[in-house]
C-alpha cells in the first residue's frame, strides 16, 4: 500500500503529539497538537528520515525558516515541495 506524503506527515505528527491520526485536522497548528519546540524538532527529524530530505529549518529561529510550520496543511505542502524538488534533481 502506497502512502502519500500527506498520510506520512500526518502519521509523524500524530505520533509526536501522541494522538490518533483521525484527530489531526489540516488547519491544526503545532500548538493545537500540543507540540512544543522539542516535539517540533523531533517531528522535523522524523520527516527528514522518512522522506530522505533536508528540511530548511532552524530550531533557534523558527520564524526565519523557509519551512512553513503554521499549520498541518502548510507542513504537508512544504514537505511535498521538498520531495518534488529532490525527485527533480
Amino acid at each position: 500500500m502506497t502512502h502519500t506524503v500527506k498520510d506520512r506527515v500526518i502519521a509523524i505528527l500524530a505520533e509526536q503529539a501522541v494522538m490518533d491520526v483521525s484527530d489531526i485536522r489540516m488547519e491544526d497548528t503545532l500548538q493545537d497538537l500540543g507540540l512544543d519546540s522539542l516535539g517540533l524538532v523531533e517531528s522535523i527529524f522524523a520527516i527528514e528520515e522518512a522522506f530522505d530530505i533536508s528540511v530548511p529549518f532552524n530550531a533557534n529561529e523558527p520564524g526565519k525558516s523557509d519551512f512553513d510550520i503554521s499549520s498541518v496543511a502548510a507542513i504537508i505542502a512544504a514537505v511535498e515541495s521538498l520531495v518534488s524538488r529532490q525527485q527533480a534533481a
